[in-house]
C-alpha cells in the first residue's frame, strides 16, 4: 500500500443546488488504483431533524467545477498522494463543494439517506470497497442529489488509500 489520504471540509456552506461534496479522479495513466474506505457527511448548524438524500457515483466528462483542496496523509511518513487539488475534476485531481455539477453522465453506484441531527457514515467493508483505476476515465463523487434546506456548517470527506 503506498498511502491513506482524506479528502475532507468543515463548516462549508454550500450552493443552493444539488451538489457533489467530494469528487475524486484517479490519474489518466495505469498506476496505482484508488480504494475508497470511508465517507461521512454532517451538518451542525440545523438542530431541526431532517432527512436527507446522497449518493456516490463515478461521473465522466464533463467534470464538476470543485473548490481545489490537497488531499491529507493519514500517515506522516506517507508520500503524498497521486491525486493533487484542482478545481476542473480532471484525471489525477481532486477537490470539494462544487459550484457547477458539469454535463457529465453521473452513475449512482450507491445512494441512502441521513438525519441531519445524526449525520452519514458509510464505512465500507474489504468486500465492498470502491474501487477507481487508473486510467478509468470517470471520477468518484460524494453528492447531494437535491439541495438541502440548510447550506451553512457542513462537514464531509472520504478515505482512499494508494493500492
Amino acid at each position: 500500500m503506498a498511502g491513506a489520504y482524506s479528502l475532507a471540509a468543515g463548516g462549508i456552506t454550500l450552493a443552493n443546488q444539488a451538489v457533489t461534496l467530494t469528487f475524486v479522479n484517479p490519474i489518466a495513466s495505469p498506476n496505482l488504483d484508488l480504494m475508497f474506505r470511508r465517507f461521512w457527511i454532517n451538518q451542525s448548524n440545523n438542530m431541526t431533524a431532517v432527512n436527507l438524500r446522497y449518493q456516490i457515483n463515478t461521473q465522466v466528462t464533463a467534470f464538476p467545477t470543485v473548490v481545489s483542496q490537497t488531499p491529507a496523509k493519514l500517515a506522516i511518513a506517507d508520500a503524498a498522494s497521486l491525486i493533487t487539488g484542482n478545481t476542473t475534476g480532471a484525471a489525477g485531481t481532486c477537490g470539494i463543494n462544487a459550484s457547477s455539477e458539469g454535463a457529465g453522465a453521473k452513475t449512482i453506484i450507491y445512494a441512502d439517506s441521513f438525519n441531519t441531527t445524526n449525520g452519514a457514515l458509510l464505512v465500507l467493508t474489504p468486500e465492498e470497497i470502491i474501487e477507481m483505476c487508473a486510467g478509468a476515465a470517470s471520477g468518484l463523487g460524494l453528492h447531494l442529489p437535491v439541495a438541502p434546506g440548510t447550506l451553512t456548517n457542513w462537514v464531509f470527506g472520504c478515505i482512499w488509500t494508494e493500492d
